[in-house]
């Protein structure tokens, strides 16, 4: 993949040609590269891998835009948590930054979490370098492994995602998993720097599930855990709201835990006042580290009812849902089983036995580096 030439201090936009398409056509990701006026790191910011989670490809979309100067576009300007032009110097930039707000077009063409190449999830089709390359890999894991091959020499990299219904934003930090790849010291060097940007960060950070769990999912093979756990590059998910349709609220956390980024690698001096300014606030609930877990799950086949609402604390034993027959008679209520807080719902009322019926940070006893399972 080549990326489009920018002068030092100024932006330039394009395509990366990822694979061929049966109709004779290329299927391409669009690019954005701001070329900063001083020498320094890359950063990359990606949205869009699933491609119904388009919140994260419009946060994507304005960093890009926040260093290309015109006039606003538009009555939407005017308003609160609307789209700014060019309230970001290019030449004021240490390094380059590379934004591609749809990393996954062929999901964002049905609207879909998936490409329709082989009804994959993108997500998981990144390079495990530990393991030899299949034999007639897929589309997915090709056109993955092109756009890896593109970050993997980067310092930074921010992927932007959403996440279930209702879902409060939040942070995913990744473990550092040290093993074939890397030796533990370098493992809690680059934890090290995880740490650093977690603390520049404004909303919610959750740690990723336990290792074992973490491997099983596949999530190594995710963008970010590519680049963490494959290539070593420092990186996050960052998790904005629901699925669907643009969360402007949302955005405006996205677009500003990125330039927040940018100042922790030291790319920027501050974040630009507009951006700083639309940014939402949003307190961790919540006085012990946390981890993402999928609970609690039901016994019971029904539609359930939430009783806690995303962001609100639970403890241990505490009732979190109620599932109910079609004809409205209770069937049973959902416990917590773990200390900690909502971070979003299940999508859609049917459940059906041992479904999850939330998304919630747990308090975690893992620790964020950890021998490969």
């Amino acid at each position: 993949m080549r990326l489009p030439d920018a002068d030092p201090g100024s932006v330039a936009r394009g395509w990366l040609e990822a694979a061929d398409l049966p109709t004779g056509d290329p299927e391409r990701l669009p690019v954005v590269v701001v070329e900063g006026g001083q020498p320094g790191p890359t950063a990359w910011v990606t949205g869009g891998v699933h491609g119904n989670e388009v919140t994260g490809i419009a946060a994507a979309q304005d960093v890009a835009e926040a260093f290309v100067d015109g006039p606003p576009v538009g009555e939407y300007h005017e308003r609160r948590n609307a789209t700014r032009v060019g309230v970001a110097d290019p030449a004021a930039v240490r390094g380059r930054i590379v934004c591609v707000p749809v990393v996954n077009p062929a999901g964002l063409r049905r609207a879909s979490r998936g490409s329709y190449y082989h009804d994959e999830d993108p997500n998981r089709a990144f390079p495990d370098p530990t393991e030899d390359a299949a034999v007639g890999s897929t589309v997915q894991e090709r056109v993955a492994e092109r756009l890896y091959d593109a970050f993997a020499d980067a310092d930074l990299l921010v992927d932007l995602h959403t996440a279930g219904a209702h879902s409060v934003p939040f942070v995913i930090r990744h473990r550092v998993l040290h093993g074939d790849l890397r030796t533990e010291r370098e493992a809690l060097e680059l934890s090290a720097t995880l740490d650093r940007l977690e603390d520049a960060l404004g909303i919610p950070v959750v740690g990723h599930y336990p290792p074992s769990e973490y491997v099983e999912r596949g999530l190594h093979r995710s963008m970010v855990g590519a680049a963490v756990n494959g290539a070593g590059v420092p990186a996050v998910t960052v998790e904005l709201g629901g699925h669907g349709t643009v969360d402007p609220t949302a955005r405006a956390a996205g677009v500003a835990e990125v330039f927040r980024a940018l100042v922790a690698f030291d790319m920027l001096e501050s974040v630009p006042g507009p951006v700083d300014r639309d940014a939402p606030s949003f307190e961790v609930p919540v006085d012990f580290r946390t981890r993402r877990y999928r609970g609690p799950r039901t016994s019971t086949a029904g539609i359930v009812r939430h009783r806690v609402a995303a962001g609100g604390v639970v403890e241990e034993g505490e009732v979190i849902a109620d599932v109910r027959a079609p004809t409205g008679e209770l069937l049973e209520s959902v416990w917590a089983d773990h200390d900690g807080y909502v971070l979003g719902h299940r999508i859609g009322a049917a459940v059906y036995e041992n479904d999850a019926v939330a998304s919630m940070a747990v308090r975690d006893d893992e620790p964020p580096v950890a021998e490969r399972p």
